[in-house]
């Protein structure tokens, strides 16, 4: 019986662990594909995938359908026209050492036969955005992004403006599909931010979000400007033409046109194959473009039928991800940086160091516990690793290289820029049931206890108006700095008090631009609720969970007057986030600044997106994939008729929607006699 207990608890912690691992590269995909705005590093995002993919391998029976580790990662945005693709652009399983190629070889010979000769083909992996092209009789007719690997985005316009996109092919009597990447090189990436940073615009992180935003613009002439490049490197689908391998389609890329990924040949096994993959890392900081690994494809199509594909990646080729590059340099100091929430982060400070392609003057220390688990201390020589571009961070210390005068550092009591106490926060989490104290939770942030701190207040600005909160063309970093320095702005409500000519005199500014950032903060005045609760800053309160709470108050007033236990009445909204809220509207600061923006003719309402509340009350859950709209758009469809979508099933579960693969959540369904529709049935639910 003991063993029995514990083999379901074993099982749950893993169903546990596979959900969470499920939701967080979700997230991420999200992130890459769809808003090209990573939060972490190729490296770490690989990591997570393989933990996934081990956890579901040891306990198949919680891998669904829906998994990262099923599907390609992106979605289609609806902003374009959506192109269902007659090839599916599937997405590459990854190799990271000469061991992983080896079982890739295994695999392949396995199905094949031992006996079988394979040839294999080796080519640079670009990173950028992988985009499908579509000609008839030789002419480019349509042009589309991956997407989700059958439905992506029509990109015609866009990527016509590419100058190494052919518009006519060399050989006219010819209909072809192929896939392509298009990338950004380095140097144009470095004259696109300094552009950008010059207008206070927001940068990107790196060549490859540059390329994917630039190219998914709604107006095509900003990705006119942005000097994209493409390299074309399958054919998809072709008509009335024979090619028996990938070599020899690689030629007719390049005399029909073609932009294509160079090889150095055919490599008739794996041993080959590593060979070439360390000859292209060696070069890969020389090249005027980013890659991050090396693709290696059998060669033969017909090998390439027989291996097939699984439901994401084809079983004929394999990605072999670099690791990322690693510098060592002194750590020259360790300064402070005060966020709007009054967390304090240390950076490092660093003598200049190309990393990855670019110079690498600082880096982030996370916190004061980092600080003291790897015993960095300023005047060491230290391993930095900027992987994918993203913010580098220090990996290590070279202990070895001490001689004893480096210096630990200290974290000060005051803040460095207010010089207000700096302090940690704790959390009493308690039992729901009887309220006794279960433990202490320390927060791992330092924060700055002056409410009045200038920092605070400058970063709370940005915020403030940035693209996903209240959204104001123009007012970018320096230009808050330069209002906040010249005393026209105190806190976010003092924006909509500024006078043209106020801004007029601030350095760098003419009539136009002044009267464009008026504008801009007018415009911003009807952006509504949900935006401005998002905007204010206000601590555990992020852009979903704004949202969530103005639909259940939809009126500046309403939210005000409600309770900590109203406000955790709604779904999601948990303590946390209630006392937040109770505790900005109930202070003087908060207080004062919504009555500023009252005064200021602020829409403080929320224009509910509910179309009607045919499904209030029921929730749904939502298995398989889904053939007519993505899981968002299904969500929203719901939550949009006062249904609600959870992850899990359970007793309160009214339907499971299940679409095709459907996995252990319609077992569950089963199991608790929940009632199970299909993707039809939600969509007539709908209808009626």
């Amino acid at each position: 019986m003991d063993e029995q207990i514990g083999f379901f608890a074993e099982t749950d912690s893993a169903a546990v662990e596979i959900n969470a691992l499920k939701a967080e590269i979700k997230r991420h995909n999200r992130n890459y594909y769809d808003l090209d705005s990573p939060e972490i590093s190729d490296a770490e995002y690989d990591a997570l995938m393989l933990k996934l993919e081990e956890l579901e391998m040891a306990n198949p029976q919680f891998r669904t359908a829906d998994s990262p580790t099923q599907k390609v990662g992106g979605t289609a945005n609806k902003a374009f026209s959506q192109v269902r693709n007659k090839v599916p652009l599937e997405s590459l399983a990854n190799a990271f050492s000469e061991a992983d190629l080896l079982d890739f070889d295994k695999r392949v010979r396995k199905v094949l036969g031992e006996d079988e000769a394979v040839e294999y083909v080796v080519e640079m992996k670009l990173d950028g955005l992988s985009v499908s092209l579509e000609y008839q009789n030789g002419e480019f007719k349509r042009g589309s992004t991956r997407g989700d690997g059958r439905v992506g985005e029509d990109i015609t316009r866009n990527l016509a403006t590419i100058s190494t996109v052919p518009t006519i092919l060399k050989e006219s009597a010819i209909d072809v599909t192929v896939r392509g990447e298009v990338y950004m090189t380095r140097e144009n990436f470095a004259r696109l931010n300094a552009e950008l940073e010059s207008d206070d615009k927001p940068l990107f992180a790196n060549p490859r979000n540059a390329a994917a935003g630039s190219l998914r613009q709604l107006d095509w002439n900003v990705t006119a400007a942005r000097n994209l490049e493409i390299r074309v490197f399958n054919i998809q689908q072709i008509d009335g033409v024979e090619v028996a391998n990938h070599a020899k389609a690689l030629e007719l890329l390049d005399e029909l046109g073609f932009p294509t990924s160079p090889i150095q040949g055919v490599f008739s096994n794996i041993d080959e194959c590593f060979v070439e993959i360390e000859r292209i890392g060696a070069l890969r900081f020389e090249l005027p473009f980013d890659i991050d690994g090396a693709v290696v494809k059998v060669n033969s199509f017909a090998q390439r039928e027989v291996l097939g594909s699984t439901s994401k990646s084809p079983r004929w080729a394999v990605a072999f991800k670099f690791p990322a590059e690693e510098r060592q340099t002194k750590l020259v100091d360790i300064k402070l940086q005060v966020g709007r929430t009054g967390a304090v982060t240390p950076m490092a400070v660093l003598e200049p160091v190309s990393v990855a392609g670019s110079t690498v003057s600082s880096a982030t220390l996370h916190n004061i516990d980092f600080i003291r688990e790897k015993d960095i201390r300023i005047g060491d020589c230290v391993t930095i690793r900027k992987a994918g571009d993203i913010i580098p961070e220090v990996v290590d210390v070279v202990v070895d290289s001490r001689d004893g005068t480096e210096r630990e550092f200290e974290m000060p009591e005051n803040c460095p820029v207010c010089g207000g106490e700096l302090a940690r926060e704790f959390e009493e989490i308690r039992s729901k049931k009887s309220g006794e104290l279960l433990r202490t939770k320390v927060d791992v942030a330092i924060r700055c206890a002056n409410p009045h701190c200038e920092a605070q207040k400058v970063r709370g600005l940005i915020h403030f108006a940035s693209r996903d909160a209240m959204d104001i063309d123009g007012l970018g970093t320096s230009v808050v700095e330069l209002l906040f320095e010249s005393a026209l702005v105190n806190d976010v409500a003092d924006l909509y008090y500024l006078k043209f000519e106020d801004v007029r005199q601030l350095r760098g500014f003419a009539d136009l631009s002044a009267m464009n950032l008026i504008n801009a903060i007018a415009e911003s005045r009807s952006r509504g609720l949900d935006r401005l609760l998002f905007a204010l800053g206000i601590r555990h309160v992020g852009q979903n969970t704004a949202k969530i709470i103005a639909r259940n108050f939809p009126s500046i007033d309403e939210l005000r007057n409600a309770s900590i236990e109203d406000l955790t009445a709604i779904h999601d909204v948990g303590a946390r986030v209630a006392e937040s809220l109770v505790e900005y509207f109930n202070g003087e600061k908060g207080a004062e600044i919504i009555a500023k923006l009252r005064a200021a003719n602020v829409d403080m309402t929320y224009a509910s997106d509910i179309v009607d509340d045919s499904l209030a009350g029921k929730i749904f859950v939502l298995t398989g994939s889904l053939q007519n709209f993505t899981r968002d758009e299904a969500k929203l469809l719901i939550e949009r008729r006062g249904g609600r979508v959870s992850a899990s099933v359970s007793k309160k579960t009214t339907y499971v929607v299940a679409g095709e693969n459907s996995g252990s959540k319609l077992d569950k369904a089963r199991e608790l006699n929940v009632s199970v529709i299909s993707e039809d049935e939600l969509q007539q639910m709908i209808a009626d």
